[in-house]
């Protein structure tokens, strides 16, 4: 708990500073970038969370990997090398783009279904989702096949499942009564 609100500390003061610089979007893509870099390398993940590899190590091998990255960015690796944080990045990264996206009003909506979703299908979806939400909506696609068909709709707090596996579970409560 207390590694998610210092989190959202830097991701605050990140934010703070490219606002400050007028380099918010650049830096948004940064956090992109090692969002996408840790969600898609084990080893990176392992590597920012070891308590063996010395922090020296870690900065310039971020400074290496992210060569790229806005001053922001850097800085903040000097920071997270300063304080001994670097196991908090994905989560300063994710945090930032929460950030940055309810400044500019735009709302994540997942959806999931037991296939990829097809554009005809998004299309649907966001005309519907624009009924009760004045937000600009990303549309992110989850499959998980085991809710057979139908999708599960989750924005926020608030969840509308229409999936098969649901109903088929609410008929066999029904049936168990």
């Amino acid at each position: 708990m207390a590694g998610t609100r210092a989190a959202i500390r830097y991701a605050k003061a990140i934010l703070d500073i490219a606002q400050a610089n007028n380099n918010t979007a650049n830096v948004a893509n940064d956090m992109t970038s090692i969002v996408n870099a840790v969600k898609d390398s084990k080893e990176l993940k392992n590597f920012l969370q070891s308590p063996i590899i010395k922090g020296e190590v870690k900065h310039s091998s971020l400074v290496a990997i992210f060569a790229e990255a806005q001053k922001e960015t850097k800085s903040l690796f000097e920071l997270l090398l300063t304080n001994k944080r670097f196991e908090l990045l994905p989560t300063i990264a994710s945090d930032f783009k929460a950030l940055v996206n309810e400044l500019n009003g735009v709302e994540i909506a997942k959806v999931t279904t037991a296939f990829p979703i097809t554009p005809d299908l998004e299309t649907k979806v966001l005309a519907k989702i624009k009924e009760f939400s004045n937000k600009t909506i990303t549309l992110e696609n989850i499959v998980d096949e085991s809710i057979i068909g139908g999708f599960i709709l989750t924005m926020g707090d608030q969840q509308y499942n229409a999936s098969v596996s649901s109903r088929l579970q609410n008929l066999k409560r029904e049936f168990s009564y």
